[in-house]
């Protein structure tokens, strides 16, 4: 029986106060028996959680009351076991670390396209003025290992830090496409989106939610394996279960 909720969030957002959100949301968590990580820096949150579902949904309805987090929405998954050791809270200089900057999703975000605009214009092949549309995964090569998108671009990053040097030396094969960027969640494909239009592409989207809200919401549709996600369950099918196991 699947007993196990997890979730994965994350906002940008400014956040003057880390410390003391660190220890804050530590003590919340411990009290109702997560584990998992949750990461904090100035630019805002991320967090992977796991625990009994009245536990998980109490930490979200506590964190909820935070004007900053009031809209955070996870994406859920099930599992048989606890996923995680133990539970960390960091303070990190990034939530997701590119080395750029200038790059603040919070105070703009890319164009984002949802699961099912995607699919539609992955089964159409272009999008709705008639461009050719190409998936491109922001995620390290052995997350892509695990399952990507059919066709995608891979970049065979070994590091996100990567990415801005790869966007240089590819951009001419991008210029005339739709380009949906896309990774686990949401997070890398929102900085990367940002970056490549600030780099001078005009039709760049990032797949709100990432592959995860993909999943939930299409079956994983033109989606080849499955979704590395980092805790002890390693790849999430197409239906949110555990690769190689019977949930």
């Amino acid at each position: 029986m699947n007993s196990i909720l997890n979730i994965s969030t994350y906002k940008f957002v400014p956040l003057n106060d880390t410390s003391a959100l660190k220890e804050l949301l530590h003590a919340r968590a411990v009290a109702l028996n997560l584990k998992g990580t949750i990461l904090l820096a100035e630019e805002g949150i991320n967090l992977f959680l796991a625990g009994s579902a009245g536990d998980v949904r109490g930490f979200i309805s506590q964190l909820h009351i935070d004007a900053r987090f009031a809209d955070i929405a996870p994406k859920e998954s099930w599992s048989v076991t606890q996923p995680f050791r133990k539970m960390l809270v960091k303070v990190k200089r990034e939530i997701i670390r590119m080395n750029h900057p200038t790059i603040r999703p919070a105070e703009g975000r890319a164009p984002a396209v949802d699961a099912h605009t995607a699919k539609r214009w992955l089964d159409q092949g272009h999008d709705d003025e008639g461009r050719p549309v190409v998936t491109l995964d922001t995620r390290n090569t052995y997350e892509v290992d695990e399952g990507t998108f059919a066709g995608a671009i891979d970049w065979r990053l070994n590091k996100f830090t990567e990415f801005p040097e790869a966007v240089q030396a590819h951009k001419a094969e991008l210029a005339d496409k739709t380009v949906i960027s896309f990774c686990t969640g949401g997070i890398r494909c929102e900085k990367a989106a940002i970056y490549m239009r600030e780099s001078g592409l005009p039709h760049v989207y990032q797949l709100e939610g990432g592959i995860l809200k993909y999943f939930e919401e299409t079956g994983g549709a033109h989606f080849d394996g499955g979704c590395f996600v980092f805790d002890e369950r390693r790849a999430l099918a197409a239906d949110l279960s555990t690769v190689g196991l019977s949930e």
